[in-house]
Formats: C-alpha cells, structure tokens, sequence
C-alpha cells in the first residue's frame, strides 16, 4: 500500500453513500471528499465554474466529464499530503480515466442496494435548495416539519427523487458505473456490498478498512442509524 490510502464509494441514489462516507472519515481519519459538497459550494460562491455547474443542473443535466474532472482534482492535488475518501466522483470512465492518471486508489467501495429500498429512502428525503442539506422523514427528520433547521426555510422535495423518475435514474446509473466497475475489478480494488441497512452493511465495510490500513477504528458507531 502507498504512503497514502486513497478510496472511492460508489453507489445508486439513496444507497446511503453519504452516511457510510462519514463513518469512514471520522473512523479511520480519511479526508471526506464529495463532489455534491464541492459542486453547491461552487454554485453558491459563484465562480466561473460554480455558474456552469448551475447551467446544467437548472436544466436538469448532468454535469459533463471534462467540468466534473476540473472541478475535483485541483481539490485532490490540494490533499497530496493525506488520504482520502472520494464521494460521487469518479461517476463515468472518462472521469476514472483521468483520476487513474494521477492517483492509483487503494480501495473503491461499491453499495449494492435493493430497488424498493431505494424507493422507500427517497420517497422519504427532502432537501434544503439553498445549502443541499439532506432530510430522511424516516430516521432524520427536520425538528419542524418541512422546514431547514438551520435557516427555516421551505424543503423541497425533488422531481427525480420521485418513484417515477427513480427507474430511470438507476437505469443510467447501472449503465455509467458498469464500466468503472469493470475498470476497478481489473485492478482487484472493487470491494461490493448488498444490504438493505447501512447498519448492517457497516461491520464488514468496517473490518475491511481495519484490515487494509492495518489498525482499529476509534468508533464503531454501532449507534448509528442508516
């Protein structure tokens, strides 16, 4: 293993990637890296490529490859002293392709989950528009209803969280990540998790992690909801 232990997650829309990433940082003293963070935070600082990210979203399309790889690995070559945890990015081979160029990862993790969980979870989320604050009624409710804690502003619910939509999503998922799979099993670091719990999911998630990095997990978190 290199000096540093680079890792990705990987998984469909409510798979619970989000919840598993901060687990990981806080337990093992991964630097937590999110593309979802990095694009809103763009956005909202209104750089040049903060106002093309808002281009394609308020068009409802996905960011493209060559902005995606712009915007994430200045932010890599900023941690080249630490290790780190990458969330939502790479999504496509051609953003793979260009981490690959720079950076061998160590580990990338990959969630498994069930359709009609994933309908459940996201039939239940809301989210805050203006900071991307997420909200499960489920199991991480907002203290009042519909609103942000932090600012009491008016959730939202999006349209491609609804169950209509969400066949789709996962259909364009499954056929993106396919070949980023294919990339990673080829260099034996694609470990696969099937559950339809984060806190069942976690423990082997967890042992494996111990194991790579050779050491014990400070917390774990075995109170944790999903």
């Amino acid at each position: 293993m290199s000096k540093f232990f680079r890792a990705a997650i990987m998984g469909p829309p409510g798979s619970g990637k989000g919840t598993i990433s901060k687990r990981i940082a806080q337990s093992f003293g991964l630097q937590y890296l999110s593309s979802g963070h990095y694009l809103r935070e763009g956005i909202a600082a209104k750089t040049e490529a903060g106002l093309l990210v808002k281009s394609y979203v308020d068009r409802g399309m996905l960011v493209p490859d060559h902005l995606m790889t712009k915007l994430m690995l200045p932010r890599l070559e900023q941690l080249s002293g630490q290790s780190w945890l990458l969330d939502g990015f790479p999504r496509t081979l051609t953003q793979a392709s260009a981490l690959n160029a720079l950076y061998q990862l160590d580990l990338v993790i990959s969630l498994n989950i069930p359709y009609e969980t994933l309908r459940e979870r996201l039939s239940d989320r809301w989210i805050h528009a203006g900071s991307g604050r997420v909200y499960n009624m489920g199991f991480n409710p907002p203290q009042v209803q519909g609103k942000d804690d932090i600012t009491g502003e008016q959730l939202i619910q999006h349209d491609d969280d609804k169950p209509e939509a969400l066949v789709a999503r996962l259909r364009h998922y499954k056929d993106v990540a396919k070949p980023v799979f294919n990339l990673y099993k080829s260099q034996g670091i694609l470990h696969t998790f099937s559950g339809t719990d984060t806190d069942s999911i976690w423990p082997y998630i967890n042992s494996l992690l111990s194991t790579k990095l050779h050491m014990q997990p400070a917390d774990a978190f075995q109170t944790q909801t999903p």
